[in-house]
């Protein structure tokens, strides 16, 4: 069992920058992918990033250069260092972690979520 809490949201104006936490719970949380995902209002939950176990990372499109993902299996955490934000980043950005292999943007294989946490960048 895993347990996953995110802090770190704000309100923050373009350009600007955050950095979202995810401390996680159990003692096998470094074997666990990462993901980080967002959803925006009406929108479907997209997967942002992901860390695997061996710290091999993917990005979505949109945010590559912008984005970093990161993990301290010591402190069971992982984190997302956020800059250039644009309006369209405003989202709730949720972690989440699984085991296995298969697709990382599919979003019912991760078993564990986290609440969430706001993001809203403004123009």
């Amino acid at each position: 069992q895993v347990q996953l809490v995110e802090s770190g949201g704000g309100l923050v104006q373009a350009g600007g920058s955050l950095r979202l936490s995810c401390a996680g719970s159990g003692r096998t949380f470094s074997t666990y992918i990462m993901g980080w995902f967002r959803q925006a209002p009406e929108k479907q939950r997209e997967l942002v990033a992901v860390i695997t176990s061996g710290r091999v990372t993917h990005y979505e499109d949109s945010v590559k250069g912008r984005f970093t993902v990161s993990r301290d299996n010591a402190k069971n955490a992982v984190f997302l260092e956020m800059n250039s934000l644009k309006p369209e980043d405003t989202a709730v950005y949720y972690c989440a972690a699984r085991m296995g292999t298969g697709r990382f943007d599919y979003t019912p294989s991760y078993d564990y979520w986290g609440q969430g946490t706001q993001v809203t960048v403004s123009s």
